[in-house]
């Protein structure tokens, strides 16, 4: 998607943003370096797409870190990933609080190790009570398996007669999602040109705009984002509705 007038008027926030962050392997192989350092140049990418979605007014932001998927990685790539990870739990909490954005989590924390499960729980507690951009990160985490996570757990609560199974509409289904009480995202950004959404908030995304961004993840600046909530604004969203 190209650039648009810099002058155009931005119209329609969308209240929840959600950005597939593809490209940081790219990006450094086209450089002859390292993917690690995709990787890093990358972790830049998420302070500047936090800082422009807090002063664009958006209520939620959402980011796929890692997938369940991911683990098929190379164990040096997969390691360095949660070097980088460590770092931003251990370095930027201090700054998010500050400017009080809420940071949760979702995913499988059982695949992660136990030092980064502590400091997850540590910062989603340190930011609990902030009332600024609501910041979510999934990790480790596969939008078909979280579907059948909840389809599991009302199963059960039917099985043991504590709900009755013709009174599971799409409320309750929503409400055991990992995303529960977060609204549906509005927009959701793919970069590095590919056009796929890849188990990203399959349910979640029924009626959400995509918007597709021919530029590698590290290259991602306030400006791009505030280019796609433009082009967010121009759309007209009819939920399966005729228009006229």
């Amino acid at each position: 998607m190209a650039l648009t007038d810099p002058a155009s008027p931005l119209t329609d926030t969308p209240v929840h943003v959600a950005i597939i962050m593809d490209g940081n392997g790219r990006w450094a192989r086209s450089r002859g370096l390292p993917r690690t350092i995709g990787h890093r140049y990358g972790a830049e990418a998420v302070r500047r797409a936090v800082k422009a979605a807090s002063e664009l007014g958006i209520s939620y932001l959402t980011l796929f870190g890692f997938s369940s998927e991911n683990w098929k990685r190379p164990v040096s790539e997969i390691s360095d990933l949660m070097g980088l990870l460590r770092r931003y739990l251990q370095s930027e909490i201090a700054e998010l609080h500050k400017n009080g954005v809420r940071l949760r989590i979702i995913g499988e924390r059982e695949g992660l190790a136990p030092d980064i499960v502590t400091l997850i729980e540590n910062a989603e507690s340190a930011t609990a009570n902030n009332r600024g951009l609501n910041l979510i990160i999934a990790l480790n985490y596969g939008s078909r398996r979280e579907i059948v996570s909840a389809a599991r757990a009302l199963a059960q609560d039917a099985a043991a007669g504590k709900l009755d199974p013709a009174t599971i509409d799409e409320a309750m289904f929503s409400s055991r999602l990992a995303t529960a009480g977060v609204p549906d995202p509005d927009l959701l950004i793919r970069t590095s040109g590919e056009q796929r959404i890849s188990n990203f908030l399959l349910w979640q995304s029924a009626y959400t705009e995509l918007v597709f961004l021919d530029i590698l993840w590290p290259d991602f600046t306030a400006r791009h984002l505030e280019d796609a909530v433009q082009e967010f604004g121009r759309r007209e969203r009819r939920y399966g509705a005729s228009n006229g």
